[in-house]
């Protein structure tokens, strides 16, 4: 059966009202165009006749109950439906401190946005007929109350209850905060990059790639980025906040051979209304609280660069990050020692093979059919 819709992702909003603002020398985060950007993306998606939107996660930026009381109020006003799952900023405490709301107060606020079930902090729906959506709590607190990513023994049981329940040919989109695949050179492993992936990673990917399922969304990373494992694709999308400023807009096809693939378009804020040149301004602020960071990974491992060795090379790395959020990333450091050069020339979008692979933000991902079960590749 023929399919065809059209849905946007808009991730990390971190929305601050002005007076919720923290000031903080190292934020990247550009809070401040949190609510003129967003009405701008908003007033963007409103023209396009889209089936539904998708927001992975960090709606607030610490979880203050008139960001979440303010953010429900505008979603409410929007043509289509929207659907959320909470990021780590959303919940930052087990119970509310008096600045932030508790964790399991999340579904009171976005019972219209997916959370029919307010008792749960995960969900499953019909998004359309033969397309479904499972939005999925990655944020968690072990015995000393400190916050995780991971998926809990119940939720992963009830994962396991709904994609037993699919209908063959249905279409499953999975939604969470926390990153499933890795964007980043040994992600998982890195002692920076690691806090922004799933801990029982594989274990999710194990259960989706056994259901069929082939598209997760998610965020946390605050760059644009598609990633490969096996069948599935993964889709991070940048912050709202942060440098590039980005969102997607994205179409999913079906023909009646069974064929499917899905469209990726990627759109920017170029300007709010008190910062006409967002583009660079963002850029330069991202670059100017680039150096704690970079300093980081350069003396941790796998460089593990005396402090003196790395003062050399950082102000070549100004902007690298930047670059890594703006998606589809080429570098060439040439000038930099070897192995410094091989580390930081392996965060380019390139294939196996060292060629440019440029698919992060306009591509068109081919998904394999029920019928038939080889593996795709994005062109």
């Amino acid at each position: 059966m023929s399919l065809q819709f059209r849905f946007a992702v808009v991730s990390d909003l971190h929305v601050a009202l002005p007076h919720t603002i923290w000031e903080h020398p190292n934020r990247f985060h550009l809070v401040e165009v949190s609510i003129p950007a967003l009405d701008i993306i908003l007033a963007h998606l409103e023209q396009l006749n889209l089936d539904f939107l998708l927001i992975p996660g960090d709606l607030t930026q610490h979880g203050e109950p008139e960001n979440h009381a303010w953010l429900t109020e505008r979603l409410a006003q929007l043509p289509f439906p929207t659907y959320v799952v909470p990021g780590n900023h959303d919940v930052p405490t087990p119970m509310p401190d008096g600045t932030s709301i508790g964790w399991a107060d999340f579904p009171t606020y976005y019972h219209k946005f997916g959370y029919e079930d307010t008792s749960r902090m995960y969900y499953t729906c019909e998004l359309l007929p033969g397309v479904r959506l499972i939005g999925l709590n990655s944020n968690q607190f072990d015995a000393q109350g400190k916050q995780t990513g991971c998926l809990d023994e119940q939720q992963l049981n009830w994962l396991s209850h709904v994609l037993a329940e699919m209908e063959p040919d249905e279409l499953v989109l999975v939604m969470l905060h926390h990153n499933v695949v890795e964007h980043l050179p040994n992600q998982s492993q890195h002692p920076l990059g690691r806090r922004y992936m799933l801990d029982n990673a594989p274990t999710l990917l194990q259960m989706l790639q056994d259901a069929g399922v082939q598209l997760v969304f998610t965020g946390h990373l605050h760059v644009q980025d598609i990633a490969q494992h096996q069948d599935i694709y993964e889709i991070t999308t940048g912050s709202l906040v942060s440098y590039p400023h980005p969102y997607r807009v994205l179409q999913f096809h079906r023909d009646r051979q069974g064929h499917q693939w899905l469209q990726v378009e990627s759109h920017r804020v170029d300007a709010v209304p008190d910062w006409p040149q967002l583009q660079q301004a963002s850029r330069q602020w991202m670059g100017d609280r680039s150096h704690p960071f970079m300093l980081k990974l350069l003396t941790q491992p796998p460089l593990n660069l005396p402090p003196e060795e790395a003062e050399v090379l950082l102000p070549s790395l100004r902007y690298f990050w930047a670059k890594i959020a703006d998606g589809d990333a080429l570098f060439d450091f040439s000038h930099f020692p070897l192995a410094a050069q091989q580390y930081f020339e392996s965060f380019s979008a390139t294939n196996r093979w060292g060629s440019p692979a440029l698919i992060d933000n306009h591509s068109t991902l081919l998904l394999r059919t029920k019928q038939a079960k080889s593996s795709s590749k994005p062109v």
